[in-house]
């Protein structure tokens, strides 16, 4: 395949995984977290990048390089949902055992609405920070074509 249609694998990749993150969203009532939200951001520049890209055949690179940085932000999320990372304090809940009542008020009233450890999601055992990441891995894989790729 041409680079050119690495490129646009690669765009309607990243527009695919945003337009499901707005249509959990907008249409299926799920609210993102902080880190749903910087998981957007990274697949966004992707587009940009790759319409450049794709008109100037320059940047294939760059494209997989904001992609990857996604896919770690994915694969962060999805391990804080799991336990095996702690998140941002915004985001996450911590332990509440030894806490005075005013402490325990203060919490409950600073703890965000949508959190950033708990799964909202998921399909086959996997959360949708983890699709995100696995997916993203793929379009690296993508972008990687397409700059190695011949005109």
């Amino acid at each position: 395949m041409s680079r050119n249609s690495w490129i646009l694998l690669a765009i309607g990749g990243s527009a695919g995984l945003l337009l499901g993150a707005f249509a959990f969203q907008y249409l299926g009532g799920l609210a993102p977290c902080k880190m749903c939200i910087w998981q957007r951001w990274p697949h966004g520049l992707a587009i940009v990048i790759g319409l450049i890209a794709w008109r100037a055949g320059i940047f294939a690179w760059l494209g997989g390089l904001v992609v990857a940085v996604g896919a770690g932000i994915g694969f962060y999320h999805a391990g804080v949902e799991t336990g095996l990372f702690s998140g941002p304090d915004s985001c996450t809940s911590g332990p509440i055992g030894n806490q005075s009542a005013e402490e325990l008020l203060a919490s409950i009233l600073n703890t965000p609405l949508v959190r950033c450890d708990e799964i909202a999601w998921s399909l086959f055992g996997i959360s949708m920070a983890g699709w995100n990441a696995v997916l993203s891995v793929v379009l690296v894989v993508f972008w990687i074509k397409a700059a190695i790729a011949k005109a």
